[in-house]
């Protein structure tokens, strides 16, 4: 006949993880873990979605490093700092896009990373009136003529961004550039994912929007007596 004693001790031992603090918090640390793998299912936006990996990551590393599971720990060191990286940098954009107000140069400093960058010759044109707006541009030097409504931009200006959240979003004037140029821009896909990672990223820039079309019914309002924006 089978032991019968030799049976039982094949059975794990469920009391014992209870009284080791050791157990208990690798379990406690799994189960808030995966609570919050859980609860970012139903997160929409980035930065709470950031927030959520990371404190899974930190509950993951701590039953890791309880249990322990070496390539666990490992993961999840590697996605934690990751993931911190993500949070601050989306979290930095909007509170510098905060302090910026309508300065462009400001502005495009910040937007930089998220910009490609592109050297355009003497007498190139960036895009022509009626054109669609399917980028914002910031000039990093050189100077650029908007001949069609009389204006010229200096280095550190953003211009474009007008015609990007139009309705048409067709170009009211062309771009030329009257010097050797290096200009940057954010395509509307780009924007997007930065709108759909920090929708407080995105109010800020239609601030920003808002003020510059303000500057300018302010300006044409003081160009002359009589004449409307």
């Amino acid at each position: 006949m089978t032991d019968p004693v030799s049976w039982a001790a094949l059975l794990p031992d469920f009391g014992s993880p209870l009284s080791d603090p050791r157990h208990l918090l690798a379990y406690a640390s799994a189960g808030i873990a995966a609570a919050l793998v859980i609860v970012s299912a139903f997160v929409r936006t980035m930065i709470p979605l950031r927030w959520l990996a990371v404190g899974s990551n930190i509950g993951f590393i701590c039953y890791g490093l309880a249990q322990p599971n070496p390539l666990l720990v490992l993961l999840h060191a590697v996605l934690l700092p990751v993931n911190l990286w993500r949070v601050r940098q989306m979290v930095q954009i909007t509170r510098h896009l905060s302090a910026t107000g309508a300065d462009d140069r400001q502005l495009g400093i910040w937007l930089r990373p998220y910009m490609r960058s592109r050297r355009y010759r003497a007498g190139a044109t960036l895009f022509k009136r009626g054109s669609k707006a399917d980028r914002i541009y910031f000039l990093a030097d050189g100077r650029i003529a908007l001949p069609d409504v009389g204006r010229t931009l200096e280095a550190g200006q953003i211009f474009g961004e007008i015609a990007f959240f139009a309705p048409d979003r067709w170009r009211s004037s062309a771009a030329c550039c009257i010097t050797p140029c290096t200009v940057l821009s954010i395509d509307e896909d780009t924007f997007k994912q930065l709108v759909y990672q920090n929708p407080e990223f995105g109010l800020e820039v239609m601030h920003l929007i808002a003020a510059r079309l303000s500057q300018d019914i302010a300006r044409l309002q003081a160009s002359g007596p009589g004449r409307g924006p």
